[in-house]
């Protein structure tokens, strides 16, 4: 079956807001067998809108409206999608009781007049209660077509897509769609391609599919059955085979893992501390570590040394160093991360320099850098080159220290328990 996302809202149209909720979505969809064709954006229109949606319902089985079904006069999507679908619309007496009660909760005696629009949906339609807002979602079934509207707030839709609009997609599936998620690190697109490209030309069920990633590649593993143990049974021995040929460069089969996530749980398993010395990445990789739930157990400091000053004052790197071979260098990255975990006593720092342009020069070309991590009195150190703007420079150097502070803490642990 065929599903189009159509986002509502001005807004979005002038860039002012990031339309996530389509993203979002298109990945659920996936994950549930759906394909998603079309991508449409409408302004608060009403002429506008009414093309808009009988363009999506001519060409797709469903479609999945976000958006402008609030209190406001511009809020129109429910309105114009019962029109054109011939519902009627009447109050809805649950809604009515759920907006007052929402009101209550949240302190405010008062409703004022405009909210109780949300509470007046297409007769016939079923309506999805909304515990995090007043809106409330609606799916409407016609003629063979369906239309299922979400508010637009993230914090509204997800909660409701995924306790209410997923299972109710999922029945409409005559087979249980099932995937598993292998993220692979320090492999680009076409290498990892290459790798498997005899699966992926034998493919039928399950199917293979790469997606790049800002320094990784993920790769999911897809498959239709009667039931999700038969799926999942078809999904293992693929998933495995995947191990087996990246290895060490997989550093998670989960969804929702992050690379960041996965070096905090090792950091937590082996009892170890960490401190970050940056320069070009200004922040960015401490930040990274710190995002994670239960980080401050093994995150000890992170050091911002971007002049040649601050790196011999804070991280004790040799002047001569500096004046020899750069602050772009293998030696002085090795002085950034030992001054690191003596400054700190911490058991590992990872210490990034680099050059993120925007311009190159002789002595520093834009994109060389390099990243060391000291761990059990040992330094490693890779050299990088990386391609694009300023900040695609960063987030790649960003990712490429994670995954070597990985790959050192499973080496240098992988015969302790």
């Amino acid at each position: 079956m065929v599903v189009e996302i159509l986002a509502v809202g001005t807004e979005i149209l002038l860039g002012n807001i990031v339309n996530s909720n389509a993203q979002y979505l298109s990945r659920k969809c996936a994950a549930l067998g759906f394909s998603v064709y079309h991508h449409s954006v409408v302004g608060d229109n009403e002429n506008r809108m009414t093309d808009a949606i009988r363009c999506a319902l001519d060409r797709s089985d469903i479609i999945i409206l976000t958006g402008g079904l609030g209190p406001t006069e511009d809020d129109m999507t429910k309105e114009v999608c019962a029109k054109v679908m011939g519902f009627e619309l009447a109050e809805d007496p649950h809604t009515r009781q759920r907006i007052e009660e929402y009101f209550k909760a949240t302190g405010r005696k008062k409703v004022t007049s405009n909210n109780w629009k949300q509470a007046v949906v297409p007769v016939g339609a079923r309506v999805l209660d909304n515990d995090n807002g007043t809106a409330p979602g609606l799916i409407m079934e016609k003629d063979g077509k369906t239309a299922v509207l979400l508010p637009g707030p993230p914090g509204e839709l997800k909660p409701l897509f995924t306790e209410q609009v997923a299972p109710y997609l999922r029945s409409l599936q005559p087979e249980v769609i099932y995937s598993q998620m292998v993220k692979v690190c320090g492999i680009g697109e076409s290498g990892a391609e290459t790798m498997i490209l005899d699966l992926i030309d034998a493919q039928t069920n399950p199917t293979i599919a790469t997606y790049a990633k800002t320094g990784e590649v993920h790769l999911r593993v897809t498959a239709k059955a009667e039931s999700e143990e038969q799926a999942k049974k078809l999904v293992k021995p693929v998933v495995k085979e995947l191990k087996k040929r990246f290895g060490i460069n997989i550093y998670s089969t989960d969804e929702e893992e992050r690379l960041e996530d996965v070096v905090v749980r090792l950091l937590k398993k082996y009892g170890l501390t960490l401190t970050t010395a940056e320069s070009m990445t200004g922040g960015m990789l401490a930040g990274r570590i710190i995002n994670v739930p239960g980080a401050s157990k093994c995150f000890q400091e992170g050091f911002i040394t971007y002049s040649n000053k601050s790196k011999r004052k804070t991280l004790d790197v040799n002047k001569s160093t500096l004046k020899k071979y750069g602050a772009v260098s293998e030696q002085t990255a090795k002085e950034m991360a030992k001054g690191g975990v003596f400054a700190t006593d911490s058991d590992i720092c990872v210490a990034v320099t680099g050059f993120a342009g925007p311009e190159d020069t002789p002595e520093e070309p834009k994109g060389l850098v390099y990243i060391a991590c000291y761990i059990k009195d040992q330094v490693f150190v890779k050299e990088f080159h990386f391609t694009g703007n300023r900040m695609k420079i960063r987030e790649q150097t960003v990712v490429q220290a994670l995954d070597l502070l990985r790959r050192c803490i499973i080496e240098c642990y992988k015969n302790e328990k």
